[in-house]
């Protein structure tokens, strides 16, 4: 996984002007737009796909709206707080790339990709994933506070998004499906084996369920044998009878995504197990 971390003027005017206000100053300024140039306005808000497209080369139709965004005092200040943080995020996954990418590998099983990461302010608290069509190369934007306390959430959160977008392509009635297994691999397994403690505990509580059903076969994937699935039961504080499972051998031979598949194909049996518990 090759993420690089850019930060793009387009793209951060972009959501300065359509997300929600970050300040009171950006505040007052779009009101300002708003009110002197609607339709300049406006029109602006069609180019988010135009810019994901290709960012590097986009050229605005109409640049009036990004011309005042670009001489303000304000955005000056942003834009070197957005840099300065880009720069703290490129420290930190730095530091644990080598790590973070090796297991990434063993646990996806999934061709490694480029990602261009556009780094907007973290004020907005946003992460989107969305994909324009035809693009030339794989897009994230995110703008979300490293957590001091706990900064290999901020590398969990990013590997997270950029495995949600390798997904994308499932239909929306398995979207419950495919969230649960993504949880199971970057939010748990892998927060699990960059901090050496549990963390199959936490994620969207409303998967919760689910994600214990599919748990031993997950197991399974990771290529647990049945002696050694009690070292995890007891290191996730969750607990199955391994005797009522039919050892799926197959399973430590496929991907992520070929394991999602067999969750979908297989939900009937998977979802009708409800002797599980958190012990």
């Amino acid at each position: 996984m090759n993420l690089k971390f850019v930060v793009n003027d387009y793209v951060l005017i972009w959501n300065l002007l359509f997300q929600a206000s970050i300040n009171e100053q950006i505040h007052k300024l779009k009101q300002k737009l708003w009110l002197n140039y609607k339709n300049e306005y406006n029109n602006t808000y069609r180019d988010k796909e135009l810019i994901l497209k290709d960012p590097k080369n986009f050229i605005p139709n109409d640049d009036t709206i990004y011309n005042i965004v670009l001489e303000s005092k304000e955005y000056e200040k942003i834009k070197k707080d957005t840099e300065k943080y880009r720069n703290n995020i490129l420290k930190l996954w730095d530091t644990r790339k080598k790590e973070t990418i090796k297991n990434i590998k063993e646990i996806s099983r999934l061709d490694q990709k480029v990602y261009n990461v556009f780094v907007v302010s973290d004020l907005l608290n946003i992460v989107d994933s969305t994909t324009p069509s035809k693009q030339k190369i794989n897009t994230l934007i995110f703008g979300k506070k490293i957590d001091t306390k706990d900064n290999t959430k901020t590398i969990v959160d990013l590997v997270f998004e950029v495995l949600k977008k390798e997904t994308k392509n499932y239909q929306s009635e398995y979207k419950e499906i495919v969230e649960a297994v993504l949880e199971l691999a970057i939010l748990n397994e892998l927060k699990t084996r960059l901090t050496t403690r549990s963390a199959y505990l936490t994620g969207d509580p409303t998967l919760a369920y689910l994600k214990r059903q599919i748990y031993p076969y997950w197991l399974m994937y990771l290529g647990a044998s049945k002696e050694e699935m009690l070292e995890y039961m007891m290191r996730d504080k969750i607990a199955f009878d391994v005797e009522k499972y039919t050892y799926e051998r197959q399973l430590k031979k496929i991907n992520l995504l070929e394991f999602i598949d067999f969750c979908i194909r297989n939900q009937k049996h998977i979802v009708k197990i409800n002797e599980l518990e958190i012990i």
